[in-house]
């Protein structure tokens, strides 16, 4: 005690510190839980003392120490929660002081992450129609398969080259306005997104055909208090096995209806998106039955098949007249085709790195593009990039990539990134209902939303996760996050696994495939951004992310990668 007490003395501003530390963080922790009661109670939302309570909550942590831990995410979060309640209120008070809030927090911490998105939110309050998300920008072109920087898969719709619809100020009453209509399609799913310049409610019907006036069966959704924009293309061909084609009209003076006229479907689902606020429908027909390959028709005997299960190689067969490619190909649980997304990309930057001009964006695509090839040559998988420089995706779009490309691994590339620069390590994302805040946190930012968001995306994936690969999923980041761990430990010290764990991302939304989301390592520690510049660090990420899948493939098909034992037998029946 004595001892205790000699050293308060000795050093009062490190002990005052470390108190001061321990109070905020734990004021903080009672201001979080304050806002996750409002966002999971519509019913408090509609009373502005609850709102007040939490933004006085936040600010109260940043006060008790402007220079402490919390001290910027505090201020950034009473700035976010003022705009939120702004969005509800529509008072012009309360859009002057998130503006407020937000300025202060890129005055105060200019080189904390809270910075860059404070700018963006502060464009979209003084930019009716723009968001404060990196989606916020209406895409150029509508496209209907993979819109690669090279790809010659992008398609142009016809009519795409005309003028922005205008923004949400010009909406007559306060109505929003669909600003866009955009399809991805191929045989066997369909995705539509209805882009609109704000949130507003919609409602979505079947309508079974009518033999009488021989009309096809029509999925459609009625937009309430809503204008069409004057430019946009209202008429999309679609003409796969699933649509004939997406059409929107103003079906009342102040209701926009949007209809897909249906050939065939087995399931759809009907969700939106926020930041920006888009309505996506998707539609779903019967999975194509697998198709042999060549190699597979070469071998003999033929592999044996079950319904719904994957083929595996029977003891009988001939490997040594098969390439590793084809084996590959033939044996590996139908993983024939890898999408990669690399994320963020063109004006989003993703997470700002501690060493200036190192950006999310650039590390995931160069991590992304040294992966193509080792998967390419190590494991013979077809592997596509849902971007291959640097452009702008949105999140529904690279899901859509996915689902159109036929892919059966999806695997998304990021760096993380948090206030305290201390915190390293790598850790790997399933698609499934949160289970610990840092997860939400984690999501929140990839998704570039709101907690509140986040709130209403679990809500969503009730519904949507009846068609995710959920177990299919959790193996496979588990054995992914396994081998970046030991791989990397061979090569680096300092190397922590912060573990396999679930969130809700709009980037695998509705992803008809395993997917993951692996963060690579943290941008926002300098140690490990240094690392993640190196082009030595990202060759070894990315063969261990190679290893993984390779052992994902194997641990379900145990034959898939077996080299035929020709040495062995060649001594077994040699001079002995």
């Amino acid at each position: 005690m004595f001892m205790f007490l000699l050293l308060c003395l000795a050093w009062p501003g490190l002990f005052t510190g470390a108190v001061w530390a321990a109070h905020q963080s734990d004021a903080y922790k009672q201001a979080e839980s304050c806002y996750a009661i409002l966002v999971n109670h519509p019913e408090k939302q509609k009373f502005r003392h609850n709102w007040q309570g939490c933004i006085d909550r936040f600010k109260s942590v940043y006060k008790t120490n402007p220079k402490g831990p919390r001290a910027a995410v505090s201020l950034f979060m009473a700035a976010q929660l003022t705009e939120e309640m702004y969005r509800v209120s529509l008072t012009a008070n309360d859009k002057k002081e998130a503006i407020d809030l937000y300025r202060r927090t890129m005055h105060r911490f200019p080189k904390s992450p809270f910075a860059e998105k404070a700018k963006a939110h502060i464009s979209g309050l003084l930019e009716p129609g723009k968001s404060g998300s990196p989606d916020a920008e209406k895409p150029k072109e509508t496209t209907k398969t993979v819109p690669g920087c090279d790809s010659p898969d992008t398609e142009k719709q016809p009519a795409a080259n005309v003028p922005p619809a205008p923004a949400s100020g010009a909406s007559e009453n306060g109505l929003s306005r669909v600003t866009d209509l955009r399809v991805w399609s191929n045989p066997h799913y369909t995705r539509i997104a209805v882009d609109l310049d704000k949130e507003t409610t919609f409602s979505s019907h079947l309508l079974k055909q009518d033999v009488s006036a021989d009309k096809p069966k029509r999925l459609y959704i009625d937009i309430e208090r809503c204008k069409l924009g004057k430019h946009i293309q209202n008429f999309i061909p679609i003409n796969d096995d699933l649509l004939l084609d997406a059409r929107a009209g103003q079906y009342t003076l102040e209701s926009v209806r949007v209809v897909a006229d249906i050939k065939s479907f087995e399931t759809y689902k009907i969700f939106s998106l926020d930041n920006p606020f888009r309505i996506i429908m998707d539609v779903w027909g019967k999975e194509p039955e697998p198709q042999e390959t060549p190699a597979a028709a070469a071998s003999e005997p033929e592999t044996s098949t079950q319904k719904g299960s994957k083929a595996v190689a029977s003891a009988n067969v001939k490997i040594a007249k098969l390439k590793p490619k084809d084996l590959a190909r033939q044996l590996a649980l139908g993983v024939r085709r890898i999408i990669l997304d690399p994320g963020h990309g063109g004006k989003d930057k993703g997470a700002i790195g501690v060493i200036p001009g190192v950006y999310e964006k650039d590390i995931t695509l160069a991590i992304a593009l040294k992966l193509q090839k080792k998967l390419k040559e190590k494991l013979g998988c077809e592997v596509v990039l849902t971007r291959n420089c640097d452009k702008y995706l949105s999140l529904e779009e690279r899901t859509a990539i996915a689902n159109t490309k036929n892919g059966d691994l999806f695997i998304s590339i990021h760096t993380n990134s948090v206030p305290q620069r201390e915190a390293y390590g790598i850790e790997t994302f399933f698609l499934n209902l949160a289970t610990d805040d840092d997860a939400v946190m984690v999501a929140a930012r990839e998704n570039a939303t709101s907690r509140k968001n986040i709130s209403d995306l679990q809500n969503i994936l009730t519904e949507l996760m009846k068609n995710a690969k959920i177990t299919e999923s959790s193996r496979l980041a588990s054995i992914i996050q396994e081998n970046m761990v030991r791989n990397l430990s061979e090569k680096y010290t300092n190397i922590r696994g912060k573990g396999v764990k679930q969130a809700p991302f709009y980037v695998l939304l509705g992803a008809q495939m395993p997917s993951v989301l692996v963060e690579t390592s943290f941008i926002s520690n300098e140690r490990e951004c240094k690392r993640l510049a190196s082009n030595e660090y990202q060759n070894h990420v990315s063969d261990a992310i190679t290893k993984g899948i390779s052992h994902y493939i194997q641990s379900t098909s145990p034959a898939a990668f077996l080299t035929p034992p020709e040495p062995a037998r060649k001594k077994n029946t040699g001079k002995s």
